[in-house]
């Protein structure tokens, strides 16, 4: 189930209305095929179709987006009610306050891919939450996923490095002592990426293909010599240095700014693709028009640029202040691209110092979240990349790594058997009778609200 934000077209197509409370508003679904994705239920609530799902053309959240995904939860929970799922994972904030419904009737899972968004609007909300809507209570608001937290059987998060970095003061951003409370119930899995749309083998947007048998060969050397053109720029053999990310505080894009200046004394050149922050956006133009001859950026995003970075690039730089996964280091790395990292969450579960461990080593990672740190470690990637033996080495091992999904669906599958099998978990579920399994062990059916 995803809210119906406009503009998608499905095969087979059936519309109904579904019943829920009268302060949602008419609620529609539209069930059918969607191209990529499969199977799929969209769900239509006022004012949910909007040109961007979060975000006004300022860059601010939509004044409504708590009641367009309150509204949206109550949806997920009446179709539950309707289908009898085994089990409902939700993701994030939006789909939170789905959980004070669904409590003692149906195992529920609950992914947070980052605290840096919990959703905390007005109490009046807690009028509307049912019997379980003290759960949502927060220091005079409504916070859907701290309560959240406290009804679903498991909590499951993008990196384990980050689900121990949030049950700390430092980390766990008003949560921790929540999150702490679930103990082993809170599960760190690592995200994947797409495998065959991030692939240099076989990527149609890049100018020549490449594998790991040959991480610095006619391929790459295409893909490279197309983005000097791209930025106007004469190949003389500098570094060149990409970043594909949002332009938000997390991302430490002012980190990125500071090591700009230094970009003339390595020498090395930055490619930067990203939106979000006017303030870190307008740092990144000043640059640019400051020294055009070592920085270029495009305010935006644009997806084929993204794997033509990755494919052309000497080092991709990711300086995050925490990072709960991430999933651009791994494209980078299925590329041929360094990455240059700090260690925090999913940063530090997938880049291993090249310097620190030699025979092993995918990247360069930063031990401190600074200036002087995030420096060093550009530093030590620019010197380790100007020796080619060392370069493809390093670079063949994060090639060769599995970036993919199939290790991670495995987690999540058994978990949901864990919990759709599961009796007497604390302060959970209490339906009087076990679901079926299927003699083959699988589960008939999870619904997944994102």
């Amino acid at each position: 189930m995803v809210p119906d934000y406009g503009g998608v077209e499905l095969a087979r197509e059936e519309r109904f209305p579904l019943a829920t409370p009268d302060w949602t508003g008419p609620v529609t679904i539209r069930r059918g095929v969607h191209p990529v994705v499969g199977d799929i239920d969209l769900v239509s609530t006022p004012n949910m179709a909007r040109p961007h799902p979060y975000l006004d053309e300022h860059g601010d959240g939509w004044p409504d987006n708590d009641h367009r995904f309150i509204s949206f939860s109550a949806a997920v929970a009446a179709m539950a009610a309707e289908t009898e799922p085994d089990v409902v994972h939700l993701n994030d904030w939006h789909t939170s306050t789905a959980a004070s419904w669904l409590h003692g009737n149906v195992p529920t899972v609950l992914t947070i891919h980052t605290l840096g968004y919990q959703g905390t609007c007005s109490n009046h909300w807690l009028q509307h939450l049912g019997p379980q809507a003290f759960r949502f209570a927060w220091w005079g608001a409504t916070n859907p996923l701290a309560g959240a937290i406290q009804l679903v059987d498991r909590v499951i998060t993008v990196s384990p490095t980050y689900a121990r970095e949030m049950v700390t003061p430092e980390g766990g951003m008003g949560l921790h002592e929540r999150l702490s409370g679930l103990g082993d119930r809170l599960i760190g899995i690592l995200n994947g990426i797409d495998t065959s749309i991030w692939n240099p083998v076989t990527d149609p947007h890049i100018a020549g293909n490449f594998g790991a048998d040959d991480p610095d060969g006619d391929g790459r050397a295409a893909c490279r010599a197309a983005l000097f053109q791209e930025a106007g720029w004469i190949d003389d053999g500098q570094t060149l240095i990409a970043i594909v990310s949002r332009l938000v505080d997390q991302k430490g894009i002012d980190f990125a700014l500071s090591c700009a200046r230094f970009l003339d004394t390595m020498p090395a050149r930055m490619m930067v693709l990203g939106s979000g922050a006017i303030g870190l956006a307008n740092g990144l133009r000043y640059w640019e028009s400051h020294s055009p001859d070592r920085v270029w950026f495009m305010d935006g995003y644009d997806e084929p640029l993204a794997h033509r970075l990755f494919a052309g690039s000497d080092l991709f730089f990711m300086p995050s202040r925490f990072e709960p996964c991430g999933l651009a280091q791994m494209q980078a790395m299925a590329y041929g691209t360094i990455p240059v990292v700090t260690k925090v969450g999913g940063l530090a579960d997938t880049v291993i110092d090249a310097d620190r461990n030699r025979s092993d080593g995918t990247g360069f990672v930063s031990e401190s979240v600074d200036d002087a740190g995030i420096l060093d470690a550009l530093h030590r990637g620019h010197r380790a990349i100007r020796v080619s033996r060392r370069r493809n080495a390093i670079a063949r091992r994060g090639m060769k790594a599995d970036w993919s999904w199939d290790a991670p669906a495995r987690e999540h599958i058994d978990l949901y058997r864990e919990v759709a099998g599961a009796t007497g978990r604390p302060g959970s579920w209490d339906r009087p009778t076990e679901p079926q399994l299927r003699s083959d062990g699988a589960i008939d059916e999870v619904a997944s609200a994102d």
